[in-house]
């Protein structure tokens, strides 16, 4: 294989362990590309590099590193987009911290794309899964290329809409590219490694750790023009993400979810600090500014709120805040016997979930699968 010294000197900057994002920055500001730093005097570097850095610089075990970094960027469909390629997203370089480089898998042109974030709870419910797909895929249809990080719930779900979309997805990886976690979301990091993009900061064979997650959101954020926030519990990663966004200047958006549902208070706090609330891919793309691609219609937004079902029999009654049974047959004048049957009967057809401690929830049209 022919090594790319360029490529080569910017993984061992990258891979030194001690060597902060922050210090090869300021290396590079100091000293110019990668291999200027490299060719300076071990001395001369000795002021911005710590110690333990300076003596891992060239060892063993960096460039093993480097040379295993440089045969997974030699395979079809990888990529290293270092801070100095064209392809570095733009918006990245507006963010404080920017990665030095970016491990790629897949359509790497979708990095210059207008995106959106969309992020929210791992413990989704199943309406607000379908909620999160069904925006993604308009606002993927619209051409906006959807932002997540790949977790379960919510994350998973806008994955799925942007890649029924032309502007597709791109997941961000809180681990090494080549390690995928969750693992119940292998087959979707696949798929979207063959029409969507994967990218990661870390080097290959990063392990999941917490610290890396928080890490991980403020490049969502970053690549994004806005992020959406669907469900999310008030002590949740995903605002961690929105609070990124706001802090780099990006729309904030959230979706507002019942008063009595513990993932719609993240939401609602959102809101009220200044979040737009919105009900509607078209409020979506309302609120940013100048974005309207050639040849969208407005009238292709994420359909609004429709029963599943004519409001006739218990889903009448049922409203749309979960609600448990002996509510129901107080409000519909049924036995336990009856309410019980019809709710199986519904949540078999697809319109009610049972939701955790008895409760059951309405589902919405575009819920049904």
């Amino acid at each position: 294989m022919t090594q790319d010294p360029g490529l080569a000197s910017w993984l061992q900057l990258s891979l030194t362990p001690g060597l902060s994002p922050a210090s090869l920055r300021k290396l590079l500001q100091q000293f110019g590309l990668p291999q200027a730093v490299l060719a300076r005097k071990r001395s001369e570097l000795a002021a911005l590099v710590p110690p333990a850095a300076l003596a891992a610089l060239d060892s063993e075990p960096v460039a093993s590193a480097v040379a295993r970094g440089l045969e997974w960027s030699a395979q079809v469909g990888h990529a290293l987009v270092t801070l100095a390629d064209e392809t570095y997203p733009k918006l990245l370089l507006e963010i404080t911290d920017p990665p030095p480089l970016l491990y790629a898998r897949g359509r790497v042109e979708l990095l210059a794309r207008s995106a959106l974030a969309i992020v929210g709870s791992r413990n989704a419910t199943q309406q607000g899964s379908a909620n999160a797909e069904a925006f993604a895929r308009t606002l993927s249809e619209s051409g906006l290329t959807i932002v997540s990080g790949l977790a379960l719930g919510i994350d998973a779900a806008a994955h799925r809409g942007g890649l029924q979309g032309p502007g597709s997805t791109i997941a961000v990886l809180g681990t090494g590219i080549d390690v995928i976690y969750p693992q119940r979301n292998a087959a979707l990091a696949g798929e979207i490694a063959q029409r969507g993009l994967l990218i990661s900061e870390f080097p290959l064979g990063t392990a999941p750790a917490a610290h890396n997650f928080p890490r991980r959101n403020r490049l969502i954020s970053g690549l994004a023009r806005g992020c959406l926030v669907v469900e999310a519990a008030v002590a949740s990663g995903s605002l961690i993400t929105a609070r990124a966004a706001a802090e780099q200047g990006r729309d904030v958006f959230a979706v507002p979810g019942s008063i009595h549902s513990p993932l719609a208070k993240g939401c609602h706090a959102l809101i009220k600090s200044g979040a737009k609330l919105v009900e509607s891919a078209e409020d979506v793309l309302t609120e940013l500014s100048g974005f309207r691609p050639s040849g969208y219609a407005s009238t292709r937004e994420a359909p609004r709120r429709e029963p599943a079902v004519a409001d006739t029999g218990l889903l009448a009654h049922m409203g749309h805040d979960p609600v448990d049974v002996d509510s129901l047959c107080s409000r519909a004048g049924l036995t336990a016997e009856q309410v019980s049957s019809e709710l199986l009967r519904l949540e078999l057809d697809g319109r009610v979930a049972a939701l955790p401690g008895g409760l059951y929830q309405r589902l919405e049209k575009e819920g049904r699968r």
